[in-house]
């Protein structure tokens, strides 16, 4: 609790406890008044300053000016004729401990994202010309900078670590607890905390556009970007609180008029204190504070599990998707060949891999670094030697003496081998000793563990269609998408083809509320992200233009994050509209009543307040994301 809470709270508690002694104060008269007016002016006097510079400043109607014209009416009428002031106090009571839940509430989501706020990193050390560390500013260090990142501090700026072993605590970034392990030649990125070991890392990016810049931005615009049902309540209340001013205005003057006009008597104060009621009823509190507040919380809790959400309208979008499209690599896959099969003839698997890396140890392809690192030994005493490369067919040297043909089928007919079809889906690489056919080794891009997993709770949550796009061959995509359950796959597609698509989805949903989702990563998924109702890029891998271009950012890569998003959605919303119908609802149906008579000021307290806190209360139930 914050001093500005703890400050209202002690004014609640001074002015209930005044109210309730002076119960037992025998008053009359103007004594009577002032000894109410303390607690009266404790509790409420920062509402009536807000209510007159409203009114000096031409923007009086608000809530402010509603409790205020409610109590100070009740007021007078109870000065007139020695009545209670406590329905007066009361409502200013009753409404400051509403604010006091909201406040509470506000800070809860709002330490949700102030615990990601705090992975700006304050320094970066360099190392000068004397071999001293300095500490300088993010801003100032640049491209290409080794900097240094000891145990407990953040890494202030992205880069690939040049030097030493540690693990690094991802929380704020992912909303995973476990450490991540990483050695010389990963990458380390900005906002992380160093656990336990001393690292060097070369920058990759300057700090402006590093990863913990670009999440602090999307965090600090999210709130500037309102949802339909924001805009709608702001609208509403813009016209709803003169219309009931002027309403309440009405059903004080015109019914004692019309009584007299027929021959009866005015009953001026009946009719006030009714209007008075009316007022008070009416206050759209509820509304114009649950509604923000609750896609406040949903933005919050999202982010503590690692979804960045760029504003409530993409959350209010997420919540009506129907059909989700995936990229393939880096998205569903893991973006990192490798190899996943070899099979030999007339040789073993391990000579087999034992040729192809020797052929392949100066290429920088990365079907090479796939075959170095299924042979990571290949700095042996063999003689490598012509090494020569074939564009379009692979490449072929002497390895001890022996001409060795690593490459296509193609390369293969060109060197006289017969080589052997595989059914296998992936990239073939076939190898040849002096042109007779050794085997083949299959590489392939590695499929997430949790990708299949991901497709199955979007189908659980109700997706009705998963689709899957991408550049790679029928074949390849084929298998894949049948792995993981994907309903339809296109494959082959350039970036142009595969935003035709995604506008051929969205022209044939079944109805204009069904949102059509992509979630990508690489720079040539930007245009598709921009096309689509909804853009998800993946955070932790995905480049910087997917990730500006993307409404929604996953920070660690999952795609079991996508469910877990829209999941988050679909309660924001649900909450959202259980706020305007029961809020609404109550009002209706106490404005009838206070306006017959039947509703006093008590029944205008709950209809206020009342219903102000359950919303409030219920708002809040956003924040609470973690086993969606």
């Amino acid at each position: 609790m914050n001093k500005k809470q703890k400050r209202n709270l002690i004014r609640i508690i001074i002015s209930s406890v005044l109210v309730i002694a002076l119960n037992f104060v025998k008053a009359d008269g103007i004594f009577k008044f002032m000894l109410y007016m303390i607690p009266y002016l404790i509790i409420g006097y920062d509402i009536l300053i807000k209510a007159f510079k409203g009114i000096k400043n031409l923007q009086a109607f608000d809530e402010s000016l509603l409790m205020a014209l409610a109590t100070i009416g009740a007021i007078a009428l109870a000065l007139y004729d020695n009545g209670d002031y406590t329905e007066a106090i009361a409502v200013m009571l009753f409404y400051q401990i509403g604010e006091l839940f909201q406040s509470y509430a506000v800070g809860k989501s709002r330490r949700n994202i102030s615990e990601l706020m705090d992975i700006r990193p304050d320094y970066a050390n360099i190392i000068d010309e004397n071999g001293q560390i300095n500490k300088v500013d993010p801003d100032e260090v640049k491209i290409g900078t080794v900097i240094i990142v000891q145990p407990g501090e953040k890494i202030p700026i992205d880069g690939i670590i040049t030097e030493g072993t540690t693990s690094l605590n991802t929380s704020a970034l992912t909303g995973e607890s476990l450490p991540k392990n990483v050695s010389v030649g990963d990458e380390a990125v900005s906002g992380c905390v160093n656990i336990n070991g001393v690292i060097k890392l070369k920058t990759t990016k300057e700090f402006g556009e590093s990863t913990v810049s670009k999440i602090l931005d999307l965090v600090e615009n999210a709130s500037s970007r309102k949802s339909k049902s924001e805009d709608f309540i702001t609208k509403f209340a813009r016209i709803y609180t003169p219309a009931v001013v002027f309403s309440a205005v009405a059903l004080a003057i015109i019914p004692p008029l019309a009584l007299v006009a027929f021959g009866s008597t005015a009953m001026w104060q009946t009719w006030i204190y009714r209007a008075l009621t009316f007022l008070v009823i009416s206050c759209p509190c509820a509304l114009v504070i649950s509604i923000p507040l609750s896609f406040f919380a949903g933005i919050g809790g999202a982010s503590k599990e690692g979804v960045l959400i760029k504003g409530s309208n993409y959350l209010e979008t997420l919540s009506l998707a129907k059909t989700v499209v995936f990229d393939k690599t880096g998205t569903l896959t893991k973006g990192v060949f490798q190899v996943t099969a070899v099979h030999p003839e007339n040789i073993d698997e391990t000579g087999l891999l034992h040729l192809a890396a020797h052929v392949e140890r100066y290429s920088t392809h990365p079907i090479a670094n796939s075959l170095r690192a299924a042979y990571p030994n290949e700095a042996d005493d063999c003689n490598v030697s012509d090494i020569e490369e074939i564009s379009g067919y692979g490449i072929k040297a002497k390895v001890n003496g022996d001409i060795i043909y690593v490459g296509n089928s193609k390369f293969m007919e060109s060197a006289g081998a017969k080589w052997i079809q595989c059914t296998h889906s992936g990239t073939i690489i076939h190898v040849a000793i002096n042109g007779v056919y050794a085997g083949h080794i299959v590489i392939s891009d590695v499929v997430k563990p949790t990708s299949k997993e991901a497709v199955y709770r979007l189908k659980k949550s109700g997706i009705d269609k998963t689709v899957m796009l991408t550049g790679d061959s029928k074949e390849t995509a084929k298998k894949v998408a049948e792995d993981i359950g994907i309903d339809d796959v296109y494959a082959e597609l350039l970036p142009e083809d595969k935003v035709k698509k995604v506008e051929e989805l969205i022209e044939s949903k079944a109805a204009d509320k069904d949102k059509v989702v992509f979630v990508g990563d690489g720079i040539n998924d930007a245009p598709v992200l921009s096309r689509a109702d909804i853009g998800i890029a993946m955070g932790a891998m995905g480049s910087d233009a997917a990730i500006e271009a993307a409404d929604v950012v996953l920070m660690d890569d999952d795609p079991v994050k996508i469910s877990k998003a829209i999941k988050i959605s679909r309660k924001c919303l649900r909450i959202v509209h259980e706020n305007i119908y029961f809020a609404i609802g109550i009002k209706i149906l106490c404005l009838i009543f206070g306006a017959v008579g039947i509703a006093n000021m008590w029944l205008a307290i709950f209809a206020d307040v009342g219903v102000m806190i359950l919303a409030i209360l219920n708002a809040t139930r956003a924040l609470f994301v973690k086993n969606l």
